[in-house]
């Protein structure tokens, strides 16, 4: 069994401690592990560290390909009112016009 602290907010597993605080290499997030409650893995996070809530807005950051799809969802494609599925790969649940309802990974969408 692995004693890696993952981080709370981007949900690195790059963190290491200093002082009496453990510190994210990736987003350079620092707390104290003893604060960190239990419903923080229900939080998603976007490329840049944003917190995700039902219902947001994002912008898809790179081209996806999409399987059985003749061309890919481009980068900058908006995307209305996701919902959010903690604990899963893709953890957005989304409809997007011209493909209709799909999953998304976060670490592909900006919030916007």
């Amino acid at each position: 069994m692995s004693d890696t602290i993952l981080c709370p907010k981007c949900n690195s597993e790059f963190t290491y401690p200093q002082d009496n605080l453990m510190v994210c290499s990736q987003c350079f997030y620092e707390w104290d592990p003893s604060d960190v409650s239990a419903d923080s893995d229900d939080k998603v996070f976007d490329s840049n560290g944003n917190e995700l809530q039902d219902g947001d807005s994002v912008v898809v950051v790179k081209d996806l390909p999409v399987k059985g799809a003749p061309k890919p969802v481009k980068a900058g494609t908006k995307v209305k009112n996701i919902r959010l599925r903690p604990g899963s790969d893709h953890n957005i649940d989304c409809k997007i016009d011209g493909f209709g309802s799909m999953a998304l990974k976060s670490e592909f969408v900006k919030k916007g």
